[in-house]
């Protein structure tokens, strides 16, 4: 291929000359126009940024020697002014300004109220305690303790279960129920309720009693239950006619250790529990109030006629009596038919 300029005129080579120069010429002046460009986006990045200390490093600082925990002599603070921005913060509310007199709220005049006589408040005296009588808890007991403080008081009941005791103790005499089962009394005497004329309940079941005085319970004018299974008992005392419940279970009772006519007078008597003894007959006459006789597991051979029923007046009933027990003995109720007429039931017991 020839050159471009060959056979063309000078005017005509010198337009294409110049066509072919112009992309050439306008590259070479982008250029300077880029670079003052970026020079002014510098020079605006200088003069945006905030003022900072000219720090000399290089004078006549001794940074060898410099004591850096005296850092107020090192920079002047005072220069430093507090940069407040204004129209940034809102005011507290309610707050009024300070030229401004407002007269503060008046306070309304508290409401009248109508005064109504109190009545007299009637007090009790407190009470007294009398130290030389039994005490807040009771009367002192032979271990240095209140009776209230080594058994359990509530109310007019007093329980001295299982408290290892080997005597009665001294109670308050306003005492209505007394428990001391499970214990290692060994004696009940005359003196041990003596003034208790509240009493109503004594369960000594479960200790160790060998001996009952003979006015032990006389003096009781309110007993009515007396509880003494599972001791060593050999005989009864007499017993107030106030009574209704008696439980002599699992002793060592003996016949002769039984009154003639014991029970006769306990014309308030319903419950008579003597199993599991050593007597050897029924002590008669029991009382028409009896409602729950039990007496088995005894040394019973014989009975008498009249051991239950009147034999002289044939229309004679003891409806109460209905619960009377006997097994366990060596006797035969079939040989005594005539004892039984006037019950609702039969006696429980060897009948061959």
């Amino acid at each position: 291929m020839g050159s471009p300029w060959f056979g063309r005129s000078g005017d005509e080579a010198s337009r294409l000359t110049e066509k072919a120069a112009a992309p050439l010429a306008a590259k070479k002046m982008k250029q300077p126009l880029t670079c003052l460009a970026l020079a002014l986006s510098l020079l605006e990045v200088c003069l945006c940024a905030p003022r900072r200390e000219n720090y000399d490093l290089t004078g006549e600082t001794d940074w060898e020697n410099i004591d850096l925990t005296n850092y107020r002599d090192l920079y002047d603070y005072d220069d430093l002014e507090p940069i407040i921005e204004v129209g940034t913060v809102a005011p507290p509310p309610n707050v009024l300004p300070v030229n401004q007199n407002v007269p503060p709220p008046e306070t309304p005049p508290p409401a009248l109220e109508e005064e109504v006589p109190l009545r007299p408040r009637t007090t009790t005296p407190p009470p007294r305690l009398d130290f030389e009588g039994p005490g807040l808890f009771g009367p002192q007991t032979g271990l240095g303790l209140p009776t209230c403080l080594l058994c359990v008081c509530i109310s007019t009941s007093v329980y001295c279960d299982d408290v290892d005791l080997e005597y009665v103790p001294p109670l308050p005499k306003d005492t209505t129920y007394f428990y001391a089962r499970f214990n290692k009394i060994k004696r009940v005497g005359g003196n041990d309720f003596l003034n208790l004329n509240k009493l109503k309940r004594i369960d000594l079941t479960g200790n160790h009693i060998t001996e009952l005085d003979e006015d032990a319970f006389l003096k009781l004018p309110a007993l009515q239950e007396l509880l003494l299974a599972e001791n060593k008992i050999r005989s009864l005392p007499e017993l107030p006619v106030t009574m209704r419940y008696i439980d002599a279970r699992n002793n060592q009772l003996l016949s002769a250790g039984i009154r003639p006519e014991a029970f006769k007078g306990l014309t308030q008597l319903e419950f008579l529990y003597l199993s599991y003894n050593r007597l050897d007959f029924i002590p008669i006459p029991l009382p028409e109030s009896l409602r729950s006789f039990h007496i088995q597991h005894n040394n019973i051979q014989t009975m008498h006629k009249e051991t239950f029923c009147n034999h002289h007046d044939t229309t004679h009933q003891r409806r109460a009596l209905e619960d009377i027990r006997l097994d366990g003995n060596p006797i035969n109720l079939s040989h005594f038919p005539q004892a039984y007429f006037c019950l609702p039931r039969l006696p429980t017991g060897r009948m061959q």
